[in-house]
């Protein structure tokens, strides 16, 4: 099995999870939650996610998930919805509000 790493800042927690895996996963690998997942549907934006490396390594966001960042102020930058999220290579990132 590929697994490839997805680091959680501040915290610099780092979690292994299988090629193509949706970071709602995170939510099993951890003892803590780390990002608040809401709806996991890509319609509440609570786990609204600053990739600080690796944006490429999330996959493609799709027109819906850009709208939806659009609406939610966040459309500069490099700001994704973490349930929309799979991991396909190393990225490291937080949550938009936990400065």
């Amino acid at each position: 099995m590929d697994l490839k790493k997805l680091t959680l800042m501040p915290h610099g927690l780092e979690v292994l999870l299988p090629v193509g895996s949706p970071l709602t996963e995170l939510e099993y690998e951890t003892s803590r939650r780390v990002i608040p997942f809401g709806c996991q549907s890509g319609a509440c934006g609570a786990c609204v996610i600053e990739v600080l490396d690796g944006f490429e390594s999330l996959g493609e966001m799709d027109p819906e998930e850009a709208d939806f960042l659009e609406d939610l102020g966040r459309a500069d930058g490099n700001y994704r919805l973490a349930c929309q999220c799979r991991l396909i290579s190393a990225a490291t990132v937080r949550v938009a509000d936990d400065q």
